[in-house]
């Protein structure tokens, strides 16, 4: 008899609880129809906060004579643009598509100049024959083959070998 009850009171506890949420869905209002409204304007902006970075190292300042300025044509008909920051010299403003990172200069150990996010999402790489974009957040190129008219210059007056490496 003990096993019948506790099968009983299983099966009326759980009728009561179905029976319960089918209550709770019927006592919900309906929702409110959906009227046509005249777009919101887009909400205003603060401006940002000017920025504030350390004053360029003598490394930095140096590297940032080695900066291509200007439009670099890429894939896909893109291009960058690298212009100097207008207040903080030695730092440049790289433009993609709108958008615009701040980047300070520095030559790398193996003799590309590499341009740094100070913020640490993306990172512009200037080589002999091209630049390319990376999102360093991400890990991907956003550009690539990134050629200004000083990576045509470079490229028409060196001979270039098949994989730079001199035959003996």
């Amino acid at each position: 008899m003990s096993f019948q009850r506790f099968a009983i009171s299983l099966v009326g506890a759980l009728t009561l609880a179905a029976s319960g949420a089918v209550l709770a869905q019927q006592q919900q209002p309906a929702p409110a129809k959906k009227t046509a409204q005249a777009p919101r304007p887009p909400a205003a902006t603060a401006p940002a906060a000017p920025m504030k970075l350390a004053a360029a190292s003598p490394e930095q300042l140096e590297a940032a004579t080695r900066v291509y300025v200007g439009r670099s044509d890429c894939e896909f008909g893109q291009h960058v643009t690298v212009t100097p920051h207008p207040e903080h010299p030695g730092y440049f403003n790289i433009t993609l598509a709108g958008k615009t990172w701040v980047v300070k200069p520095m030559v790398s150990s193996t003799g590309a100049l590499r341009m740094e996010d100070v913020r640490g999402q993306a990172l512009y790489l200037q080589i002999a024959d091209k630049s390319m974009l990376m999102n360093t957040a991400l890990g991907y190129r956003v550009a690539d083959n990134c050629v200004h008219p000083k990576h045509r210059e470079a490229m028409a007056t060196h001979k270039r070998e098949s994989i730079g490496i001199a035959a003996n």
